[in-house]
């Protein structure tokens, strides 16, 4: 990575300055409002979209959709006129709605790929990985649940029958090198 470009209504160039300051070659810089939005996207290869308000207690996921819906479709079309090629991680909830939201602007702008959009649900395996581990008296770090399906209520589908426990040993001195590190897969 040779550029970094954070970008939000307000306060991101302070944010950007200390972003700078991780030890790396890349260079980093901050946009604010809808003036700098197209230079922050210009000729990007990826942009990570977690626009939005944070649901909020008594918010129901569709108050929450008719936020974000229109900030998503804004900087979806932003992507479409100034990185018409940029893969684009939708992390925005709700997930499986802001998604369809992005392709469909994508495609009436024609710059619509779908080996491009992508929906980040990392809360749903984060869960999963949880609940998994605490029922089975595992440590969460060390387990891993693949999880598919939408990002709502019962169609967020934990593949408990494909979890994973990982052990990782580290073997004595006399053991080879190929020896020293194994992984373990325990299916409880």
């Amino acid at each position: 990575m040779t550029e970094l470009s954070l970008y939000d209504i307000a306060g991101t160039p302070g944010v950007a300055a200390d972003v700078s300051h991780i030890n790396t070659a890349a260079q980093v810089k901050g946009y604010a409002g809808d003036a700098e939005l197209g230079a922050a996207l210009k000729d990007a290869d990826l942009v990570i979209i977690p626009a939005g308000v944070p649901r909020k207690p008594g918010m129901t996921r569709d108050d929450l959709f008719k936020i974000n819906a229109g900030i998503v479709a804004g900087l979806t079309e932003a992507c479409a006129t100034h990185c018409p090629n940029a893969m684009i991680n939708m992390i925005s909830n709700p997930v499986n709605s802001t998604v369809p939201i992005a392709a469909e602007v994508l495609k009436k702008r024609g710059a619509y790929d779908p080996k491009k959009l992508f929906g980040v649900t990392t809360l749903d395996v984060v869960r999963a990985k949880t609940f998994y581990a605490e029922k089975n008296g595992l440590e969460t770090a060390k387990v891993d649940v693949p999880v598919v399906g939408g990002h709502a209520g019962i169609t967020i589908l934990p593949l408990l029958s494909q979890a994973r426990f990982c052990c990782f040993f580290c073997l004595t001195p006399d053991w080879s090198p190929y020896d020293r590190v194994r992984v373990v897969n325990f299916i409880p």
